[in-house]
């Protein structure tokens, strides 16, 4: 059972790492999030925040606020894998920053069971929800 558990952990730390990696194609200026979808060791899907397809890639404002229509990763890429042939039912989220409420309520409509997460957004309401509807919540600490 340990064995399992640590194979796990390593598991989440690579994920996690290659989330932030994803992140990086953000255009986004003032934070840079990155989401990946992960059912049976597969990457089934993945996204980072920003703007619609076909729009400008500015995330910000001329006073600095993000626009009200950039989508944040998780969002991204569960719409993405609803536009492929697989099925986000019963995967893990793996996403470098916790959940927003309506990213919450999106990850439960999709049957996602599990979220892996590293920074803390700034509300709880989001993993408040995700908590309250028996999704696995799971924080990893990358060091260095």
């Amino acid at each position: 059972m340990i064995e399992n558990e640590n194979k796990q952990e390593l598991l989440d730390k690579r994920y996690m790492r290659m989330a932030y990696i994803w992140s990086e194609n953000s255009y986004c200026k003032r934070r840079k999030v990155g989401a990946l979808i992960v059912k049976d060791k597969m990457i089934i899907s993945d996204g980072y925040n920003g703007t619609p397809s076909g729009f400008e890639n500015i995330c910000e404002d001329d006073d600095n606020k993000t626009k009200p229509y950039v989508l944040h990763a998780e969002a991204n890429a569960i719409t993405k894998v609803a536009r492929s042939n697989n099925s986000s039912n019963d995967a893990t989220l793996y996403v470098t920053s916790s959940p927003c409420i309506e990213c919450a309520k999106l990850i439960i409509q999709a049957g996602i069971k599990r979220v892996v997460y590293s920074d803390s957004y700034r509300l709880s309401d989001g993993v408040d929800l995700l908590s309250r509807a028996g999704i696995e919540l799971v924080t990893v600490e990358l060091n260095g």
